[in-house]
């Protein structure tokens, strides 16, 4: 899985404090003297992007030393020394994901549950889209729940220990030929390890009526301060709230699968 940098690769022309409120004016001597020197603005826009993921800038810029504006270069570099930072995060459990029948998954992933610790509680929360994830894996044709296991996967071996999925409760439903679904119990093994949830859903005179699950999406990466992974751009809820417009702007993680990564 990989990230797309795009969305912060605006420079904000104003400074704001974690509140939303212009600081311009409170900016001190040293603080200026920066901006008359500002970084490149490729690296300074990579640097954004990595910074809301939680890693911090003398990371971010060591890497940049070694790779430049190589996104992915410079990712990796930061997976590479955050994976060399294990002893400090804490043992990590694995456990296989099962098949109804009880079986594990031939040549499957495995679903990874690390120990909460200092470093993984500084990294920001990760929110899923998992419906967005699933059908974009399965190239829009089928619901793959094995690009949902993928993305926790992802950002689990980040050392993120706050992430969660939203998946509709119609999806765990048995699948009809008009909506197909894969690897079904994927979805059971992350909600019994507390890492989905699904959205409520009910029938009403034969009729199923859904909830709108981007609006649970969009508020529980808001309120957790943490990031959307989507390449949904929620325009119609970018209209309902000004902060949520601005949130979805600058925490809007975009992303593409290659070869099952």
């Amino acid at each position: 899985m990989k990230a797309d940098v795009q969305p912060w690769s605006k420079t904000p022309a104003t400074h704001l404090d974690p509140c939303g409120w212009d600081s311009s004016p409170c900016r001190g001597p040293r603080e200026t003297m920066l901006e008359l020197n500002p970084a490149p603005r490729p690296l300074r826009a990579q640097l954004d992007f990595f910074q809301k993921l939680g890693y911090s800038t003398a990371q971010i810029q060591a890497a940049q030393k070694k790779f430049g504006t190589d996104t992915d270069k410079v990712l990796g570099e930061l997976v590479r020394v955050g994976t060399g930072q294990d002893s400090k995060q804490g043992p990590v459990t694995t456990v296989s994901v099962l098949v109804p029948g009880g079986a594990p998954q031939a040549g499957g992933p495995e679903l990874q549950l690390p120990v909460s610790g200092e470093d993984g509680d500084a990294l920001r929360a990760v929110v899923i889209d998992g419906s967005n994830v699933a059908m974009s894996h399965g190239n829009k044709e089928v619901f793959s729940c094995l690009g949902i296991q993928l993305a926790v996967n992802f950002f689990l071996n980040r050392g993120h220990s706050d992430v969660t999925v939203f998946v509709p409760s119609w999806r765990k439903e048995q699948p009809r030929p008009d909506v197909p679904i894969t690897d079904q119990h994927i979805l059971r093994e992350l909600e019994k390890k507390k890492v989905l949830v699904f959205t409520p859903s009910r029938r009403v005179a034969g009729k199923r009526v859904v909830c709108n699950d981007d609006c649970f999406i969009v508020k529980h990466a808001y309120e957790s301060d943490g990031v959307v992974v989507s390449n949904d751009m929620y325009r119609d809820l970018q209209g309902v709230n000004p902060d949520w417009k601005r949130f979805i702007e600058e925490r809007l993680l975009m992303y593409s699968f290659v070869n099952n990564k």
